[in-house]
């Protein structure tokens, strides 16, 4: 059953209001995948809005063969695999080179626990550093993944969006999700409390390289819906077994919302 049927049916044929219900009904998923692809808000929502002139200006190309969201997926996962890479993609990440980075301190400590934007800014890291594993992956795995572990897309409709086969992307969701997983369950400290990195500990670093502002949430206000729930979230992390806990990390996050409404510029695109 596909929920946006009748307002696509009713945009197709000019609806104007249908046609700004629908964009705003998908904007955020497309922004969503954007930033997990490209790991800026910026990048995201620059991405993004590309995105969504190329799905008003082709609305008439959907033939309702499958889910309106699936074939605009498959729209967002063309344009992001060439899109011009972003300012965290140009680093060239590595699970190595990320690694070594996590294990670095901040130069002098802060007594950060009492300022009242604390809880957020742990969330940032949680959510900046989950991110930044993806960035790990070639643009293929990482569609792969978000598809499959994120987005839980059943096989074939995964398989459909990024225009191959199941067994294909069966297989590059296998690869992708053995990395994640080593990964996760060598370094992060939510998944095993053994482990050397706690976001409570790379606040400070994090801090200190301008990669958080306390007060002003890179990834936006969305986080300040999950920080309460930090704890709550790496106990059930932790109770789950072991090659389901880098999914549920992901699965976590907070539903991300552009800064700014996307819709109305890719909407005039088609006037």
């Amino acid at each position: 059953m596909d929920d946006l049927a009748p307002l696509v049916e009713r945009a197709r044929a000019g609806d104007a209001a249908a046609l700004e219900q629908l964009v705003t009904a998908i904007q955020d998923d497309v922004y969503g995948l954007a930033l997990r692809m490209l790991w800026h808000p910026d990048d995201a929502a620059d991405a993004a809005q590309e995105i969504l002139i190329r799905i008003v200006t082709h609305l008439s190309d959907f033939r309702g063969e499958s889910r309106f969201r699936s074939w605009c997926y498959a729209i967002a996962a063309n344009h992001l695999r060439t899109v011009r890479r972003g300012r965290m993609e140009s680093a060239d990440l590595t699970f190595e080179t990320f690694e070594r980075e996590l294990h670095e301190t901040a130069s002098a400590a802060e007594d950060l626990e009492s300022n009242p934007e604390y809880a957020v800014a742990v969330e940032e890291v949680r959510v900046g550093c989950t991110l930044g594993m993806l960035l790990c992956l070639d643009r293929e795995q990482r569609l792969a993944y978000i598809a499959g572990e994120i987005l839980e897309l059943d096989h074939h409709e995964a398989a459909e969006i990024l225009g191959i086969s199941p067994a294909a992307f069966r297989q590059r969701l296998a690869r992708a999700r053995k990395a994640i997983v080593g990964f996760t369950s060598r370094v992060c400290g939510i998944v095993d409390p053994a482990n050397g990195c706690h976001c409570t500990k790379r606040v400070a670093y994090a801090i200190e390289r301008g990669r958080v502002h306390l007060g002003k949430p890179v990834f936006g206000d969305c986080l300040r819906t999950t920080a309460p729930k930090f704890a709550q979230v790496q106990n059930a992390v932790r109770r789950l077994e072991e090659l389901r806990r880098a999914a549920a990390l992901y699965r976590s996050h907070p539903r991300f919302t552009p800064r700014t409404d996307l819709a109305p510029a890719a909407i005039a695109r088609r006037r």
